[in-house]
């Protein structure tokens, strides 16, 4: 019987400012099954099984990439903001609201021609997934998918990403 993930996402009003209802994953964290559960299922999704790497953006990326990066064998690609990584990066700006944001990857994370499988907590306007995206192919490699546990459907971020594979665990 699949599990219902649902009821592992708590909603918090007002957070991190009015009107927002936000997302909470961490009782789904908590719950070893249900966290679990949502790693088979990405893991399961026959467009990951094709991913040579991983890369996820922090921070809350960080909770689901490295560990389906190793449930799969594969290696890890951080994605950071701005002075985060060590070595020489590349880097992505996209727009946001109010201004816009900026991610960085080391400039060696990943082969020309590989495939890569972004992951990322919430699909919301679409516009960090676009910059990982880009900045993959930007770097000879591929984006073979792209991999959520919420998505934000009212957000139509999925619309940014048009021609990619996506995956949502949980639609609202």
């Amino acid at each position: 019987m699949p599990i219902d993930l649902k009821k592992y996402i708590m909603e918090v009003p007002d957070f991190p400012k009015p009107g927002i209802l936000f997302k909470d994953i961490t009782p789904l964290l908590a719950n070893p099954a249900a966290f679990s559960g949502a790693l088979d299922l990405m893991a399961g999704w026959k467009v990951t099984r094709s991913a040579g790497a991983i890369a996820a953006p922090e921070a809350r990326g960080f909770l689901l990439g490295p560990a389906l990066a190793v449930r799969l064998g594969v290696p890890f690609i951080p994605v950071r903001k701005p002075g985060k990584l060590p070595r020489a990066t590349v880097k992505a700006t996209y727009a946001l609201e109010y201004g816009t944001d900026e991610l960085h990857m080391h400039v060696d994370a990943v082969a020309r021609g590989q495939k890569v499988l972004i992951v990322d907590d919430v699909l919301a306007t679409g516009g960090t997934a676009k910059a990982i995206a880009d900045m993959i192919n930007s770097a000879g490699g591929e984006v073979a998918g792209l991999a959520f546990l919420i998505e934000l459907g009212f957000l139509k971020g999925r619309e940014k990403l048009a021609g990619l594979e996506v995956l949502s665990l949980v639609t609202y």
